[in-house]
């Protein structure tokens, strides 16, 4: 498909190896932002030829994930599109032909090594503190030896014969200008023994076919450009721009990764982080806006993100600054949808939430002190569970001072069962004046007695949420501890 080339074409290409890495969902961040922002496309494609490694079902939850979370892609395998097929392993007959003009221009080569042979290779390269690169040994090889060894059904690879001498010198958006010595340069296998290509290949190959101009992914892939520049150059076709994000580093400043704790993007969605605060604190990680500005919606990121405003130096995963951005968008986020959301979190822990209008005003007094929204269940269950008191809580409902408080608002509520929050808020004024107390003398034994714990919501929504009759059972309750 031939693109004209001011038309922006980015891609996210994933392996499906189970699960999507945080660092990939801020891959596929900066791609769809680009792309929304300059009016571009943004195209989805699985790269897959991994077969050992990809995972059944990976797939379909990956562009599940991506989906929830609200990155949309223009292409890919399940929107189609003019370039597909958009999975990499549905595309082996193109790498094939691509690989035979490789052969027939004398820049890739048959390669007969065993896998043992090779291992031998990088275990005394690694002894000697060497590089661990292949050693050339079928480099050149005569053709009609090749000839003869693959008649025979001998198992081989094919590499990029990759000039030995000079340097690759490239430009990159984050890292401006960068060189590389041409020896450090390994002969990359192209086509594995079981015909299927590797990344190298396949997506520079797809790169090109599918009208790619900016080629956005992470740090880790800048050592493999000179080859990709390589292959372009081979078969004549014109380089994209590069842009390669910088590391996303643990606090310790160490590569992130799940030895170190949570990177799947599926695990924060299961436990309550909003897509929302996700995509906002995701994009903070290597841009930064025009301002110091740290809250974003997605559409306001479409129109602020720019590609000179990448960062080159790593940017630090604080969870504790994702938990404070996702506690944000709790609190803010249309109360109805906050509900909505935290309801399955309710329900799996088995607590009845069917009266709406009390589920509600729970969420909206539990939503003022957790991070995330499975932690929503413990701010809320007090609601809808017997309060059992601790030893030390047991102290303080026995004081005559908390017995007092609860009989005269038994006295006082059942003699107004048609009670309203005025009446909560005129009846604490009255009885703190009657009984002489103010402070936490007059509010710890009440917030205790009807929420189990002496802080909490303010008295008049915690009435408000249990009900005049319920609040009557709870001061009852209470009074029973003596």
């Amino acid at each position: 498909m031939n693109m004209a080339r001011d038309d922006v074409r980015v891609r996210f290409a994933p392996s499906p190896t189970g699960y999507l890495h945080v660092g990939g969902l801020r891959t596929a961040l900066f791609n769809f932002l680009f792309a929304r922002k300059t009016g571009g496309t943004f195209i989805l494609r699985i790269e897959d030829t991994d077969q050992k490694r990809s995972v059944t079902g990976a797939v379909e939850k990956l562009m599940s994930t991506l989906r929830t979370i609200g990155i949309k892609d223009d292409e890919g395998p399940d929107v189609g599109g003019p370039c597909g097929p958009y999975i990499q392993s549905e595309r082996k007959d193109i790498y094939r032909r691509h690989v035979d003009r490789l052969l027939d221009a004398g820049v890739a080569y048959h390669c007969f090594c065993t896998e043992e042979r090779l291992e031998r290779l990088r275990e005394a390269q690694r002894r000697k503190k060497l590089p661990t690169m292949y050693d050339g040994a079928c480099r050149d090889l005569p053709a009609d030896e090749v000839r003869r060894r693959l008649e025979a059904g001998e198992p081989s690879v094919i590499r990029l014969r990759f000039p030995r001498e000079g340097r690759t010198v490239f430009d990159d958006v984050v890292r401006r200008k960068v060189a590389v010595d041409n020896e450090l340069v390994d002969d990359q296998v192209l086509i594995k023994t079981d015909g299927f290509p590797t990344y190298h290949l396949a997506n520079v190959v797809d790169d090109h076919l599918m009208g790619v101009t900016h080629v956005i992914r992470g740090e880790e892939w800048l050592s493999s450009v000179p080859k990709h520049i390589y292959l372009y150059r081979a078969f004549g076709w014109e380089l994209p721009v590069f842009v390669h994000l910088p590391l996303l580093l643990n606090p310790d400043r160490s590569k992130l990764s799940k030895r170190q704790g949570d990177v799947a993007v599926e695990r924060y969605l299961e436990r309550g982080y909003l897509p929302e605060a996700l995509l906002n604190f995701i994009a903070l990680l290597g841009w930064h806006p025009a301002d110091d500005r740290e809250l974003f919606s997605l559409e306001e990121l479409c129109r602020e993100f720019s590609l000179d405003r990448i960062n080159k130096a790593g940017a630090v995963f604080d969870v504790d600054k994702l938990n404070w951005m996702n506690g944000w968008y709790i609190r803010n986020l249309d109360l109805e949808t906050v509900a909505d959301r935290t309801r399955p979190y309710f329900e799996a822990a088995g607590i009845d939430v069917s009266d709406r209008e009390t589920f509600v005003k729970v969420v909206a007094v539990a939503r003022d002190y957790v991070s995330c929204l499975e932690e929503m269940v413990d701010r809320g269950r007090m609601f809808y569970e017997d309060i059992c008191f601790s030893d030390e809580q047991r102290e303080l409902v026995r004081e005559e001072v908390s017995r007092s408080i609860y009989t005269r608002w038994i006295g006082e509520m059942e003699a107004k069962p048609a009670w309203t929050r005025e009446d909560t808020e005129n009846f604490i004024k009255q009885s703190m004046k009657e009984l002489g107390l103010k402070g936490k003398n007059f509010y710890f034994p009440l917030r205790l007695a009807l929420f189990g714990n002496t802080h909490g919501p303010d008295i008049p929504s915690l009435i408000d949420i249990l009900g005049p009759r319920e609040t009557v059972s709870r001061f009852r309750r209470a009074l029973e501890q003596v």
